[in-house]
């Protein structure tokens, strides 16, 4: 691998990144013609960026991670219009579907599948950037990009759950060896919510507050979601509402694929009494392939992020196999093979067992790990 000076022309480096936007007139155009083309959406997400990922190969180079903030302002620029654009994107089509007179149902939910996977792939993508930031607009701009998919306790199950957690028993985004997507998914679905709740209310009760505090960003997180379903309902009525919320229910479904692919399997090393060893680069799977690490800013360089949760994506690092596991493609192929479980079984569970070898040759029985039977962590 090697470490690049920071970029001359910051525009054209920011430039591949900037592909997300193209969504837009496809959506605009899959809504105007109907039938099958209502299904461009999720073909360019996934299809496309499959062919593009077998085709244009990896990209294992790391960028000089002291590059001063301003040549990041194209990288940060995107982020921040895209949560306009993603409004201007779901609530046109809320309001030109609910009148569509040459769209039938099946071609409404369609639409809606594949605006839900880019809300997802895309948007919450940019929402998971945004609220890393110290910056507060760039953090207020996360949380309505999170109230637009009706998933706004992401923010503080991700920040004071997930990355404290990760890899443990107290944090159910890590899915465990041999848990098929579906399961998970469902297990998430409950189970995330509540865990940020309590992890707010203990933030809280150390400050001398309870959750009826004007400090708990849960009621944020309701007026913002209740405005999201408001415009929704103003704009298409009740057909409109149920669009948005199909969207919404599948842009974390979207969220929860990619959740279970970065961590499956890797679990932290229980060093007794509730304690774990400290979270490296190889809790977290990674993919070195161009194409879909440009449309997902970077995601797929997962273990760097967990690493060092506050370094903007552009300047996120890749690790040789010997420091961090590597799948074996992008995540758009990778998540079409989770949600066919005896598939991804047989390509991800023999690399785990090697990750186990590799990395903690010392553990004998993973039962517990696996049936996530060990303690939870001090202060979970």
């Amino acid at each position: 691998m090697t470490t690049l000076p920071a970029p001359r022309a910051p525009f054209l480096s920011a430039l591949p990144y900037w592909v997300s936007l193209l969504t837009l007139p496809l959506a605009a155009f899959a809504a105007h013609m109907g039938g099958w083309w209502v299904l461009l959406l999720p073909a360019f997400a996934w299809l496309l960026f499959d062919i593009l990922d077998l085709v244009g190969g990896l990209d294992r180079s790391n960028p000089d991670p002291e590059t001063p903030e301003s040549a990041l302002f194209w990288h940060r620029l995107l982020t921040m219009i895209w949560v306009p654009a993603q409004a201007v994107m779901t609530f046109g089509l809320v309001f030109y579907a609910s009148r569509a007179g040459h769209l039938g149902t099946w071609e409404k939910i369609g639409l809606f599948v594949g605006q839900g996977v880019i809300s997802g792939a895309v948007g919450i993508v940019y929402a998971h950037e945004l609220l890393h930031q110290r910056d507060r607009l760039e953090r207020w701009l996360g949380d309505i990009l999170l109230a637009m998919v009706l998933w706004s306790p992401f923010r503080s199950h991700h920040l004071r759950v997930h990355h404290l957690h990760v890899g443990t028993p107290a944090d159910v985004v890590t899915a465990r060896y041999n848990e098929g997507f579906h399961r998970h998914f469902f297990r998430v679905l409950w189970r995330m919510p509540r865990d940020a709740w309590r992890a707010e209310a203990r933030l809280l009760a150390r400050k001398g507050l309870s959750m009826r505090s004007a400090k708990n960003p849960f009621w944020r997180y309701a007026a913002l979601q209740a405005g999201m379903l408001g415009l929704a309902l103003a704009l298409g009525g009740t057909e409109g509402l149920v669009l948005f919320a199909l969207q919404a229910f599948i842009a974390i479904w979207q969220l929860e694929l990619v959740n279970y692919i970065e961590h499956y399997g890797l679990t932290r090393k229980h060093l007794g009494e509730g304690r774990y060893d400290h979270v490296q680069p190889r809790h977290s799977w990674n993919a070195e392939h161009r194409a879909s690490n440009r449309l997902l800013i970077n995601l797929q360089r997962h273990s760097d992020h967990h690493y060092k949760p506050d370094r903007r994506y552009p300047l996120l690092q890749t690790y040789p196999e010997d420091e961090a596991p590597q799948l074996p493609q992008g995540y758009p192929i990778m998540g079409v093979a989770a949600l066919i479980p005896p598939v991804w079984r047989r390509m991800m569970n023999p690399r785990v067992r090697a990750w186990r070898r590799r990395f903690y040759p010392e553990v004998t029985d993973w039962g517990p790990y696996k049936r996530g039977e060990l303690p939870r962590p001090r202060g979970a």
